[in-house]
């Protein structure tokens, strides 16, 4: 049986079935018995119709031998070298083939048995139709209608069914037939109605039961869903919209068939469904302009650029097959068709000569509309878009530089190197501001020794020749050659005008006097004494031409030792010199000094003189370090002491020390071990010494030629010491970080804080002094009824209405003695008796509290004993000899006149003052 649709064909090659054991011959075995098997091929030869054009590796049909259990066979295809047996049978072409219309081409299947050798072959031939299915011709015998199929009528697969056949112990045994579907192809952008029915999927086990139809796979029950439906009664697959190549080129289902109770009835089959490519897409540009450059001057058939463009259609086919032209040109000069474009590749060449920048400004760049065609360019059916192509003509170095003179003139004063002497312009044609338009300068004769510079502007492009020095030459004759960056074009040569001449004549101007050398440098001892004469050291001036006189000054001298004849130039000494200076850096010492001339206007330069001073023998050793520390008693280890020299090596270490003689108790108390030429250990000689701070004199020797020796006092501080060596005293406390100005101010401070606490304590006793002088005592008899008392608190509100209302009394109850008001100091007790001021009448007995106060308050009002502003006045004794003024001046109410005040003198020398002025009469 042969399948066809589209290009994917299959044969299943129907087997004859024989009975070993001498049975009889019968005919093709049928789906409801069995008969005998017979090994072979089905048919003899098959026809196949197939596509014209045949892809490489194309599947074509499926080959099945039925061996009736006798065990496998060895299948081959005789065909050429056109086509081939894959290991699972199925026949392929070996590359892409084209049937010649009418003309058939056949290939030869063989089957061999292994161990008989027997051989069995059948024929295939293939014939090119032009439908759109393939089908399966039988030439000699009518093909079984039981076999699987693709009917062209119907468009109708049908499920592969299983042969009940007779096996060689006689048991029945199904056979499945193998076949393979062709693919559905589907145009994309369909119009037709929707649903659009597709191919009709049938099982041949639907005559004698019901079955129900399904796929599944994406496009049907996996996204995107719902493109593709089957009726699940009559098996009819179709397609519910149009298809788009583009967004999926190919669907692949799978074919389900299941009785009633869900049970399989067939084994699933696979449905490729292949979308075919319509011309829906327009080429489109990668970009809408391209820009490129060809060099001026490109010989036909340059390349330029290349434009691309893509089209979304199947490229395999002509609705993605792009052909490229060029449909304009801007300008159309010096020729209308200066470029040509490959219509397949895209790439754009010159194909005339005159790309000239320089002869029209206008052709720095050429301006191509590009026009992209698919269908293989086809005007009629071809979809085209256009893009611009921009193509600029670059310069190339093809004209040299030339002077606009034969010769320039310059005039410059000596020296000056940042001004511009003359001014060389030239003229080039190619493009400004490039490589072959910049040019550079050459000076080829007039300058030997290279006095002479050309920079070259890079705005104007102009030469600027700048000058060195006049005295050696009065004027230049420089001969200039102009180039440019880059080398000229292959057949361009520089003409005359490239070299052109420069003179320049340069004046003189006053130039500084220049020391010679300089610096200098002179080596001399220290310690030559002052108005030795050390060098002389002249300036020369370097204007020839000119008579002048150079005179001499000094401009730095750190330590002013030396001086220089204003004349001649001549070095003196008018100080010691000491190497040890702090001036003296690194043995050198650096005098700075200056020559004038006399010109117009005057010039003047500087020069220095750098001594290097060497060392000798005039400074003495001292002890180093000059305070030590040291415990009371005696340690196995003594204090190492070394000496500081300034003098450099010889007339330094190593070092002599001894302690001197004087004091007695220096050898007494000390001991001093020599440890080597730098060091020097002292100990303690005694088993004791008492702290404190002793001077021990120390003699230190150097090594110098004509040695110097010097008694240095080291300063030993002995105290007391813990287990670990360390001191414990106070000079130990201010030696480890507290100075004498520090320890100063501590006790300062502790000294103010003091003073202040005791001012504070005076203070406190003096206010309590003064308080305790102010408390008012009353004694139990006086009565304070008739007293305004001031109290510093508040009640609590309504519910503080406990009141001790035993205060407020009925004069006529109390003694008569009670009746009275008075002060007295506790300090201080009167020797006398008490005066006793005048009764006051008593007051009427109210009835309500509220008149007794009222009533209290007049009589107190009216009453001439009483103090003023009928308050209780608390007077202190303050001594005597006050030095208050007198009060006569205060003007006493007349109302008291008739009141006695001798009591007061009594209260102390401080109201005897106001008796006096109260009851003192008329003086």
């Amino acid at each position: 049986m042969f399948l066809t649709a589209g290009a994917l064909l299959m044969v299943v090659a129907a087997m004859q079935v024989a009975v070993q054991g001498g049975g009889t011959m019968g005919s093709l075995p049928q789906r409801q018995g069995s008969l005998p098997c017979t090994q072979g091929f089905s048919q003899e030869e098959y026809s196949i119709a197939v596509d014209e054009e045949l892809r490489e590796g194309q599947a074509l049909f499926n080959v099945k031998f039925d061996d009736c259990g006798m065990g496998p066979v060895l299948l081959e295809v005789r065909g050429g070298k056109d086509f081939r047996l894959g290991g699972d049978g199925v026949v392929y072409t070996r590359h892409a083939l084209r049937l010649a219309h009418g003309k058939r081409a056949f290939l030869v299947v063989k089957a061999k048995d292994p161990k008989t050798k027997e051989e069995w072959q059948t024929r295939v031939h293939l014939r090119r139709t032009p439908r759109p299915t393939a089908e399966l011709t039988h030439h000699k015998q009518q093909v079984n209608s039981s076999s699987a199929a693709v009917t062209q009528q119907g468009r109708e697969i049908v499920f592969p069914w299983r042969s009940v056949v007779v096996g060689g112990d006689g048991s029945l045994r199904r056979v499945k037939r193998d076949w393979v579907i062709p693919p559905i192809n589907v145009p994309e952008n369909s119009r037709g109605q929707f649903p659009e029915e597709l191919v009709r999927i049938r099982s041949d086990r639907d005559k004698n039961r019901l079955l129900r139809y399904s796929v599944t796979g994406p496009g049907a029950d996996q996204p995107p869903t719902g493109i593709f439906i089957i009726n699940p009664i009559s098996g009819q697959l179709s397609v519910t919209k149009p298809l788009d190549r583009e967004d999926i080129a190919n669907f692949h289902l799978r074919a389900h068939a299941v009785d009633l109770n869900g049970n399989q009835v067939e084994n699933p089959i696979d449905i490729v469904i292949n979308v075919i490519d319509m011309n829906d897409n327009r080429p489109e540009f990668t970009h809408t302009v391209y820009n490129g450059s060809v060099p001026e001057g490109s010989k036909p058939g340059s390349f330029v650029m290349t434009v691309t463009s893509v089209d979304k259609d199947d490229p395999k086919t002509a609705n993605g097959m792009l052909r490229y032209k060029i449909l304009s040109q801007n300008p159309e000069s010096p020729s209308s068709n200066m470029f040509t474009i490959n219509n397949k590749t895209g790439d754009i060449i010159t194909v005339a000569a005159g790309l000239d920048r320089e002869s029209v400004s206008i052709m720095l760049t050429y301006k191509l509309i590009i026009q992209a065609t698919d269908m293989e360019g086809n005007p009629t059916y071809g979809l085209s878009n256009t893009a611009t192509a921009i193509i600029r003509v670059t310069d190339v170095n093809d004209n040299p530089p030339e002077f606009t003179s034969d010769t320039f003139y310059g005039e410059v004063q000596e020296n000056r190197v940042t001004v511009i002497v003359a001014n060389l312009t030239v003229t080039d044609k190619d493009q400004p501001h490039t490589a072959a338009w910049n040019t550079v300068y050459r000076i080829t004769a007039g300058d030997p020794t290279g006095r002479f510079s050309i920079p070259t502007d890079p705005t104007t492009n102009e030469g600027l020749v700048t000058p060195v020095d006049y005295e050696l030459t009065r004027s230049y004759m420089l001969t200039v050659l102009a180039e440019n960056q880059v080398p000229l074009a292959r057949g361009i040569h520089l003409p005359r005008q490239s070299t052109a001449t420069v003179s320049v004549r340069i004046t003189d101007v006053n130039e500084s006097p220049e020391f010679s050398p300089n610096p200098k440098g002179l080596k001399l001892e220290e310690g030559l004494p002052a108005g030795s004469l050390l060098t002389t050291f002249t300036a020369q001036d370097p204007d020839r031409y000119m008579q002048q006189n150079i005179r001499y000054s000094k401009l730095f001298d750190p330590a002013n030792w030396l001086e220089i004849d204003p004349v001649n130039g001549r070095i003196s000494t008018i100080a010691v010199l000491d190497r040890e200076s702090p001036y003296v850096k690194n043995n050198l010492y650096n005098v700075t000094f200056m020559a004038s001339d006399n010109g117009v206007p005057p010039a003047s330069g500087t020069g220095t003189l750098q001594m290097y001073l060497l060392d000798i023998n005039d400074n003495a050793p001292r002890v180093f370090p000059p305070e030590v520390e040291m415990c009371e008693k005696p340690e196995p280890n003594g204090i190492n002491i070394t000496a500081n020299d300034p003098d450099l090596t010889p007339n330094a270490g190593p070092f002599a020390f001894e302690l001197a003689n004087r004091p007695a108790d220096a050898r007494r108390n000390w001991t001093l071990s020599h440890l080597n030429g730098e060091y020097a250990q002292m100990r303690l000689r005694i088993g004791f010494l008492e702290s404190g701070v002793y001077e021990v004199p120390i003699i230190i020797t150097d090594s110098g030629n004509l040695p110097m020796s010097n008694t240095s006092y080291l300063r030993v501080k002995v105290c007391q010491c813990d287990h670990h060596g360390d001191c414990v005293d106070m000079e130990r406390i201010m030696a480890a970080g507290l100075g004498t100005g520090a320890i100063i101010a501590i006790l300062l401070c502790i000294i103010i804080l003091l003073v202040m606490v005791l001012l504070f304590v005076m203070w406190m006793k003096r206010r309590d002094k003064e308080r305790q002088a102010k408390q008012l005592l009353i004694d139990p008899e006086d009565d304070v009824r008739d007293n305004i008392l001031k109290y510093d608190e508040e009640g609590g509100g309504e519910e503080d209405q406990d009141y001790d209302l035993s205060q407020l009394q009925q004069p006529d109850a109390l003694e008569p003695e009670m009746v009275k008001v008075g002060v007295r100091r506790m300090d201080e007790r009167p020797l006398h008796q008490d005066h006793l001021y005048p009764l006051r009448s008593a007051a009427p007995h109210p009835g309500d509290i509220g008149d007794f106060i009222h009533e209290g308050l007049k009589a107190a009002d009216n009453d001439p004993t009483a103090p003023p502003y009928d308050s209780l006045l608390v007077f202190d004794y303050e001594g005597s000899g006050s030095t208050a003024g007198s009060l006569s001046s205060l003007h006493s109410s007349s109302s008291g006149g008739d009141q006695d005040y001798d009591y007061l003198s009594d209260w102390g020398p401080r109201f005897r003052k106001l008796a006096d002025l109260y009851g003192g009469g008329d003086d």
